[in-house]
């Protein structure tokens, strides 16, 4: 606003052509909005950098205007960009974000869902990374919580992908440049302990290599807890050092590709030459790869919109039924399994 002034929603609602009401209404999430409607005010909230008067709406309905989001691990690339698009998400509907890491302890979730229940906060985003070691139970079926990722519950909302069918995806996707003997990074065939992700995963690019009639070779599956660049590296060096051969690599996200790249090329093994790489979730790092990774990508700003909605209304009607959004996603072909170089042309 000119000079410094703090817009407020009647200015954000005449700028998006709508009442003071309905304004308030996309804020609280209180009262279903139409998308086009939503989208419109939420447009106008942007280009006005309209705030939420947090303080004296907490006054009036007794809640902190804070909700919490619980991330495995923060040094990813993937939870680097979900983290910014949610905390924009939940501007848009007057909440501050409490960002947590829990990485694999049921007991940070535990002290996160004690503060929702001592309403220290008004609700919890959550990424657990196995159902197993959730501290989720059935007393926590009132809480306004939504699970984001691979784990569901039926007690409580969750948006994910079908990560199953991603991956048969890329997998296809491969097996269609040629490929016959996959090896996976991230995959574990150790249920026991695998988490959620790598389990469904694991399970698309099986189900892929079954159609084809190709083998599944439990000696071309290397895994590391850690999903970083450094991880994949890791896991690259163990299925290299094993000395099966293999002529695809399919890494379950983005940086553990990145990884599993930097070890192929001080091996001097060429991609896609001589290998094909594909990664998984699309992060900005995937573009500026060498060569570039073909992946999967996922909306993460409709995920991201998706998880602060559902949290608002569970927020409002904590007696609602559950439920669950499965966010799309596309398969994106680069240089790493063989596509020409973005801008390239015939005869350059």
């Amino acid at each position: 606003m000119a000079g410094g002034t703090r817009a407020t929603m009647r200015d954000v609602a005449s700028l998006a052509g709508v009442s003071a009401k309905t304004v308030s209404n996309v804020v609280t999430g209180t009262v279903f909005v139409r998308e086009d409607t939503r989208e419109r005010v939420e447009d106008a909230m942007r280009k006005l950098d309209f705030v939420p008067n947090l303080s004296a709406r907490s006054l009036r309905n007794g809640r902190s205007g804070v909700i919490a989001l619980a991330l495995p691990y923060l040094a990813t690339s993937f939870s680097a960009e979900l983290l910014d698009h949610i905390v924009q998400a939940a501007r848009l509907k007057g909440f501050a974000v409490q960002v947590e890491q829990t990485g694999s302890e049921p007991r940070r979730e535990r002290e996160l869902l004690s503060r929702a229940r001592a309403h220290l906060v008004d609700g919890l985003i959550l990424n657990p990374i196995r159902l197993e070691d959730s501290a989720l139970t059935d007393e926590d079926r009132q809480l306004p919580v939504v699970l984001i990722g691979e784990v569901e519950h039926q007690l409580v909302d969750h948006v994910g992908i079908d990560s199953v069918t991603g991956a048969a995806e890329l997998t296809r996707h491969v097996i269609a440049r040629g490929a016959r003997r996959i090896a996976v990074v991230g995959g574990d065939d150790q249920h026991a302990i695998a988490t959620a992700t790598s389990r469904l995963r694991l399970q698309g690019v099986r189900q892929a290599l079954a159609e084809a009639g190709l083998p599944a070779d439990p000696r071309l599956t290397a895994n590391h807890s850690d999903w970083t660049m450094s991880g994949g590296a890791s896991a690259m060096t163990e299925l290299l050092d094993r000395g099966v051969p293999f002529d695809a690599v399919l890494a379950f996200t983005d940086s553990l590709a990145a990884g599993a790249l930097h070890v192929l090329h001080n091996r001097g093994i060429r991609v896609p030459e001589d290998v094909l790489v594909t990664g998984f979730d699309d992060v900005e790092l995937a573009r500026f790869t060498d060569p570039a990774l073909s992946t999967v990508q996922i909306d993460r700003a409709a995920f991201a919109a998706a998880a602060v909605d559902l949290l608002a209304e569970r927020i409002a009607d904590p007696t609602g039924t559950p439920r669950t959004i499965t966010v799309p996603h596309r398969l994106i072909v680069r240089e790493s399994t063989g596509a020409a170089p973005a801008g390239w042309t015939a005869g350059r």
